[in-house]
């Protein structure tokens, strides 16, 4: 459970500088350069992450269950992450309706996923992991918001509804590769074991 706990903190915290210590962030992009910066960046996010994905595993085998949704949740969980994924393949591509409108569409991406997993599961570590995420999410949200109060950030400019468009027919598509196979391949839990 400590490797977990450890990878869960260095992998968000990393991903909050810009939002808890900002002055840290940019001393480190002065100090370092952008390019370097970001690769260093990328790097520790591997590792991070690498960490957080061994430690989850691990944890999985010494904790137990908090509760037990109900089945009926799981198809809750299926409509929410098709909407997640929609919403995060809109973040990616120029600013359609769903990307202006959500000011923050990968953030809000996260936030569907974390709440849509904390819907389906109760295992002890899968709470932590998904409250950890969601809870990242609040804040970079807040933080975003209070950014753009003071004009260091932008909303993206809306570009074109036919971004939307693009962005729900990639979605259906990845959502559809997740459920068939992608989930069970790379989790090991099929989705349609859900429910």
């Amino acid at each position: 459970m400590l490797v977990f706990l450890l990878g869960l903190v260095l992998f968000l915290g990393l991903h909050l500088l810009q939002a808890i210590a900002p002055g840290v962030r940019d001393a480190a992009v002065a100090s370092l350069g952008r390019p370097t910066y970001r690769a260093v960046h990328s790097l520790l996010s591997i590792a991070t992450l690498c960490l957080l994905i061994y430690g989850f595993g691990q944890a999985r085998l010494e904790t137990g269950v908090l509760y037990y949704p109900p089945v009926f949740f799981s198809h809750i969980t299926l409509t929410l992450m098709l909407i997640a994924v929609i919403v995060l393949v809109s973040s990616f591509l120029p600013a359609g309706y769903i990307a202006a409108k959500t000011k923050h569409p990968m953030v809000t991406s996260v936030k569907i996923w974390a709440l849509a997993h904390l819907l389906a599961n109760g295992e002890t570590v899968q709470v932590i992991l998904f409250a950890a995420f969601l809870a990242w999410a609040v804040i970079v949200r807040i933080s975003y918001k209070k950014r753009m109060a003071r004009g260091e950030a932008l909303p993206r400019p809306y570009k074109s509804w036919t971004y939307d468009i693009a962005a729900v027919a990639i979605g259906l598509v990845v959502y559809g590769a997740i459920v068939m196979k992608l989930h069970a391949l790379l989790i090991g839990v099929p989705v349609m074991a859900m429910g």
